[in-house]
């Protein structure tokens, strides 16, 4: 991809995210929609499935970060000694990890959690303005996520919302 479709795609997206979980009430939107995958005690909003989304974009800007400088970009599955841990370990820690992170926003106001989401999406665009195109086809070894590059990764963030809306909005928990 290139920027102006990264852009647009970012861009188009958010705001519709935006304009959608602002139009609902305040019931519908921290309502419990679907079980945490940490603690299935707990359960998650479409606040929480919003604020999640920032966490990731603000990880993989990190990834991209250290790709680019010449680092291990994809550092999930790795113990500390580099060796590849088992996928049920990745998943638990990935599970427990943004847990903590919605918990610590769990019950915001929309928009708190949009002006926290504005500052890593600023960052994203930043960064994008300051790549080259052969810096955005670069692909991250190691990555599922959209192509592996660091253009396909970084537009993947807009499918990331609307992909936690839907799973919100398909919740079992409760019927809005």
């Amino acid at each position: 991809m290139n920027r102006i479709e990264i852009e647009a795609k970012l861009n188009r997206d958010r705001a519709w995210l935006l304009e959608t979980l602002s139009g609902m009430s305040e019931q519908e939107l921290y309502v419990p929609r679907t079980p945490s995958e940490h603690d299935p005690s707990q359960s998650w909003s479409f606040a929480d499935h919003f604020i999640h989304t920032t966490l990731i974009e603000r990880n993989w800007n990190d990834m991209f970060r250290r790709h680019l400088a010449g680092g291990q970009g994809m550092q999930l599955g790795r113990n500390a000694d580099g060796t590849p841990q088992p996928r049920e370990a990745v998943m638990a820690g990935v599970h427990r990890w943004t847990e903590e992170w919605a918990a610590k926003h769990r019950g915001k106001p929309l928009d708190e959690l949009a002006r926290v989401g504005l500052e890593t999406r600023a960052e994203t665009l930043k960064l994008l303005s300051e790549l080259k195109q052969e810096q955005l086809d670069s692909k991250i070894p190691g990555t599922p996520w959209a192509d592996g590059t660091v253009g396909g990764i970084m537009a993947a963030n807009a499918d990331h919302g609307r992909m936690h809306f839907n799973w919100a909005k398909e919740g079992t928990l409760s019927v809005v």
